[in-house]
């Protein structure tokens, strides 16, 4: 590239006219270096990457001023910002993944012949995943401290601890610095008062040093994210030591041993079919694997909590609290939710799982990896 480039030249690369470029130079947003010989605008490396910083965050839908204030800001370096609007395309993309699955769901939907009321329209068009389910998390989605124990014994006498896809903060450590990570802004608002400071980030690229904190954890969030391998290996590159609780799709029969996956919902096996098994996810960062038993009046409402208390899945306000629910789609959950009453009311449940009566915990495929 040239020292410097003409008004002209920069306007065809960055796909704006020249127009808004001498508007950006009146208003003090981005004034050009230099002059030509002749005296027109020239642009340096430095300027053509606050330009970039400045298109960005004008597609985003920040107006100029609010953008002045961001690229102006001198706490704020051209990495940070990268890492900034990063975060703030993921957010979008999800948004806009979201709509499709919220539009999907409809179609469906009304191909049963159900009609979605205003307010579910209205709560579904545009969320997230998580901002469609987060809501429910307060009344069913809450620390089960037998398993709690289990984390936090992993983490050793780790003093620093990062939280990655954080939540509400439910399994947060109380006795350790902890900082949370988490890019779903309803998931944040939803932190209560006096929790760990959160960033709005991705584990994926995670906004810290090297070997930043003493430990870094992450409960049940990986089957969330979009590359789980690279977020792993974040994690273990910003930590001494690793501690995720997840879930093994693989173990042998699984799904026939959870009777809601083996009688009700067999759709869950496809949502795991591209998803890397716990042992890809164990070898990534060099992990030891232990089994997580769920005991059977566990706190925490996730998808199997509920093993041996089957009519809590009747209830809506559990199901929106489980992105299975949502990710199976309408006419799955519609279907399930109704064999599954029908079968309570005959008692068929109850025999055909008789031998649940007698447990205290269940092993579903819960794992803890440490590293």
């Amino acid at each position: 590239m040239a020292e410097h480039l003409t008004v002209g030249r920069v306007a065809e690369l960055a796909g704006v006219t020249v127009r808004t470029l001498h508007h950006y130079d009146e208003i003090g947003l981005l004034r050009p270096s230099t002059r030509t010989a002749a005296g027109h605008r020239a642009y340096s490396a430095g300027d053509l990457e606050r330009l970039r910083e400045v298109l960005a965050y004008r597609r985003l839908g920040f107006g100029l001023r609010e953008i002045t204030a961001l690229v102006d800001d001198p706490t704020i370096d051209a990495v940070a910002h990268l890492h900034r609007l990063r975060g703030l395309l993921s957010e979008q993309r999800d948004r806009t993944a979201a709509m499709v699955t919220a539009i999907d769901r409809e179609l469906q939907a009304r191909a049963m012949g159900i009609r979605m009321t205003p307010e579910e329209q209205l709560t579904m068009f545009g969320a997230q995943l998580y901002e469609s389910i987060g809501s429910a998390y307060p009344a069913t989605r809450r620390t089960e401290l037998r398993i709690a124990a289990r984390v936090w014994d992993a983490l050793g006498d780790a003093r620093t601890v990062l939280n990655v896809g954080a939540g509400t903060g439910s399994y947060e450590p109380p006795d350790r610095d902890v900082t949370a990570v988490e890019p779903s802004a309803v998931m944040r608002a939803q932190r209560p008062a006096g929790a760990a400071p959160c960033v709005a980030a991705a584990a994926e690229n995670l906004p810290f040093e090297d070997q930043s904190f003493d430990a870094a954890m992450a409960f049940s969030t990986v089957h969330h994210w979009h590359d789980p391998i690279a977020g792993l290996r974040e994690m273990r590159r910003v930590a001494r030591r690793v501690v995720v609780f997840t879930h093994d799709a693989s173990v042998t029969g699984w799904r026939h041993r959870f009777w809601l996956t083996r009688d009700y919902l067999p759709e869950v096996s496809g949502l795991v079919t591209d998803r890397p098994s716990v042992d890809r996810l164990a070898h990534a960062i060099g992990a030891r694997m232990e089994p997580v038993l769920i005991p059977s009046d566990c706190a925490d409402g996730f998808f199997e909590a509920y093993w041996r208390r089957p009519e809590a899945y009747l209830d809506d306000h559990v199901r929106r609290a489980v992105s299975v629910w949502t990710r199976v789609g309408p006419q799955a959950e519609q279907r399930a939710v109704d064999k599954l009453r029908e079968d309570l009311s005959s008692g068929r449940w109850a025999e055909r799982n008789r031998e649940l009566a007698a447990l205290d915990a269940a092993e579903l495929g819960l794992r803890l990896l440490i590293a």
